[in-house]
């Protein structure tokens, strides 16, 4: 490795300083691991978690084209790149370009689909299902930004645009995935009982 491409490396994974509760942010903010923002970081950890697992699956399907394959691989990075901007106040990491990456990849998958008649549920086979979970820890990601951001804490634009379209996508890619294997599996209302 040149001496221009070092990074920081972990030598000890554990430190002891977290043991009473605490953990430190870029900047060198202690907050305690209950604050909001430390929620936010660890929700979109846990969903970049889910992309992985997602992936795992998408991968060997057959329900992607390589080349779409790679731009869902890429968004496991921009995730990364959203957790250090919420770690390190002050600092813009997403962009616009970021979010319009996401709506390319949206358009394309979304114009072949039927035009939606009903709600859908989870399932319609593995990929999608996994997309599915994606989808709502997405929202939550985006949720727990939005409620850091009600506290008075300034959050990027292109931050939580990228996470609203991120649920979009998976939305869809939900749909295309279901569309490939069992088939979507639409809501059925419960029947109106008639008042004896």
């Amino acid at each position: 490795m040149t001496e221009e491409r070092k990074g920081y490396r972990l030598t000890k994974i554990y430190t002891r300083t977290g043991d009473k509760g605490t953990t430190r942010i870029g900047g060198g903010q202690v907050l305690s691991k209950s604050d909001l923002r430390i929620e936010a970081i660890g929700t979109v950890d846990e969903l970049n978690s889910w992309m992985g697992m997602m992936l795992n699956v998408l991968k060997p399907s057959g329900d992607l084209t390589e080349e779409q394959l790679n731009q869902v691989a890429d968004i496991q990075h921009r995730l990364f790149d959203v957790g250090g901007e919420l770690a390190m106040p002050g600092y813009q990491i997403i962009r616009d370009d970021h979010t319009t990456d996401l709506e390319t990849l949206i358009d394309e998958l979304n114009e072949p689909l039927p035009p939606l008649k009903n709600f859908t549920l989870p399932g319609g086979g593995t990929t999608a299902s996994h997309c599915h979970v994606a989808r709502t820890v997405s929202r939550r990601a985006e949720r727990a930004v939005i409620r850091l951001r009600e506290t008075g804490v300034e959050i990027n634009s292109p931050l939580l645009t990228y996470l609203n379209r991120l649920s979009d996508l998976m939305y869809v890619l939900c749909r295309h995935c279901a569309r490939k294997n069992e088939g979507e599996v639409l809501w059925v209302a419960s029947p109106t009982k008639k008042n004896e």
